[in-house]
């Protein structure tokens, strides 16, 4: 591992990554508002490739070579300096000290470098007495540590899960610096880097712009997918400002340019944050192609109002999708195996509805073609195909019940009342009126002969916002997207159509609410 003592942890951890899927159907933290992370970040980090070797030449050098590569113009932004970057002491005054050997220049002026490129500097530190590799962290210091920071230009904090943690929670800990960096005085990226522990999934959307989701990733086709195993359950968590983190790319480190582009396109369909670990200087131009793909990183920069997901699992092949804000479907036909096998899918398994063709773009191949519905590509071992699908608009059209997955029950407007303002539950499915939904190009679900329209009340974004029946008005807050896995988007929100508290009874409510991907956020028709 990169750390030299998490290797013990490493099976807890994957195991720990199992309760998450069983939390789902609680309702997440919301998301923390520091108007950064909007977007997964994108930008470089020196560990995978350098280690404790990190100096201000390396930095100077890379931040160069960003720019002339074209990553900066792709998106990339952060230049991030990892562990071992300070004196093995803090200084008489409490302070952190750049190692006057691998630094001489102060860390102020290499932020000012690193500014004058157009580029941001981010720092490490643990949430402990010591960083992973032994030297002075920022527990119990943490506003001391931040106002440092701050004085030095840092743009982008990594913050790990090593040292002595004096017996306080995670949550404790992460919060004591996500409160500390708020009151710096410059705005700081928070990156919670404690691996996927410590029930992260309950308070890291409040309290970090992204959160490791598991161990450390490694330079080798096991190790991609065995962090891409344990996604699903974290998918609901993502949002604008917070993202699930699997960790930085190995592009260029020792996976072959198959897997690279494969272990590429998927980080990129689950928005997760884009931070190469190779050593930009001496690249191949095949790296360099995989990391400036601007259309695979659209697909990352886009929000479609969920991070990608797996659809279907057959074995060594598998299907992932992810919904884009324009209506249209981003799909990874991922190959696990070691030979060239035909993996296929269709317009209606990924979630679009009907229609006499589609587009399909091929986002490394760069050519665009159409299909009545069929998408199949020839896909060579440990390698993967991505595609953007469009057409079709909302998926599942005509007219229908919705049965909850988790309850067994109908989407029901209470009481069989046509009157604007009646709200949405759940009950025995009977085949009424008040259960019969139509699917419109709009992306409306009508109910009551179409004189009615689902909508989500007040125009309200915020979780728990109750659903009801309105006079149709087109609007933003009356659009639903019913997606290929089961779960209903509220388009003008970004979030799910739920049942409240995962309850089952008849007339239990029905809501909006950040997307988990539980039982209680996915509906068939009946």
């Amino acid at each position: 591992m990169r750390k030299f003592w998490r290797s013990a942890f490493s099976a807890v951890l994957a195991a720990a990554a199992v309760p998450i899927a069983l939390l789902s159907v609680q309702q997440p933290a919301q998301a923390l508002e520091n108007n950064l992370a909007r977007t997964p970040q994108l930008g470089w980090n020196d560990w995978n490739s350098f280690g404790c070797n990190v100096n201000e030449t390396l930095v100077r050098q890379t931040a160069d070579v960003m720019v002339s590569s074209g990553m900066a113009a792709a998106g990339y932004q952060y230049v991030n300096i990892d562990d071992c970057w300070s004196e093995w002491n803090r200084d008489s005054s409490g302070n952190l000290v750049p190692d006057h050997t691998k630094f001489p220049s102060g860390m102020k002026a290499l932020a000012d470098y690193v500014h004058g490129k157009g580029l941001k500097l981010g720092i490490y530190s643990s949430a402990g007495t010591t960083t992973c590799q032994g030297y002075p962290a920022s527990l119990g210091n943490e506003q001391r540590d931040a106002n440092l920071w701050a004085s030095w230009g840092i743009d982008y904090l990594k913050y790990d899960n090593c040292g002595d943690h004096q017996g306080r929670s995670g949550q404790d800990r992460y919060v004591a610096m996500r409160d500390a960096l708020a009151k710096s005085g410059r705005p700081i990226l928070f990156a919670i880097c404690n691996w996927g522990g410590d029930s992260v999934n309950q308070w890291g959307p409040a309290t970090g712009n992204s959160w490791r989701t598991t161990w450390d990733i490694q330079g080798n086709w096991g190790s991609v997918l065995g962090i891409l195993d344990a996604q699903p359950g974290w998918a609901g968590l993502a949002k604008p400002g917070a993202w699930n983190d699997p960790d930085m790319l190995e592009v260029g480190n020792g996976l072959s340019d198959t897997e690279a582009r494969a272990h590429f396109s998927l980080w990129a369909l689950l928005n997760a944050p884009l931070l190469a670990g190779n050593d930009l200087r001496t690249m191949s131009a095949a790296t360099r192609s995989i990391l400036t793909n601007t259309e695979v990183i659209g697909v990352n920069q886009d929000w479609g109002g969920r991070q990608g997901n797996r659809i279907a699992d057959y074995g060594d092949t598998e299907v992932w999708t992810k919904p884009m804000a324009n209506g249209s479907m981003a799909v990874v036909l991922l190959n696990r195996g070691s030979g060239t096998s035909t993996i296929s899918t269709s317009a209606s398994q990924i979630g679009l509805g009907s229609a006499s063709s589609y587009s399909v773009r091929d986002l490394w191949a760069h050519s665009t073609g159409t299909t009545s519905g069929a998408i199949s590509a020839s896909v060579p071992g440990h390698g993967a195909a991505m595609y953007v699908v469009t057409g079709g608009g909302v998926a599942n059209p005509g007219t229908f019940a919705l049965r909850g997955q988790g309850s067994g029950r109908c989407l029901d407007i209470t009481g069989a009342s046509q009157a604007n303002g009646t709200p949405a539950e759940i009950w025995d499915c009977h085949g009424g009126a008040n259960q019969a939904f139509t699917s419109t190009a709009a992306g409306e679900l009508r109910v009551y002969g179409n004189t009615k329209c689902l909508d989500v009340s007040g125009n309200a974004t915020a979780n728990g916002t109750a659903v009801a029946i309105w006079d149709c008005t087109g609007g933003g807050n009356q659009q639903f997207r019913l997606n290929g896995d089961g779960s209903i988007t509220a388009v003008g929100a970004n979030k799910c159509l739920d049942v409240n508290g995962a309850a089952t009874a008849n007339g239990s409510k029905v809501q909006i609410w950040d997307c988990s991907g539980g039982s209680n956020q996915k509906w068939a028709k009946a």
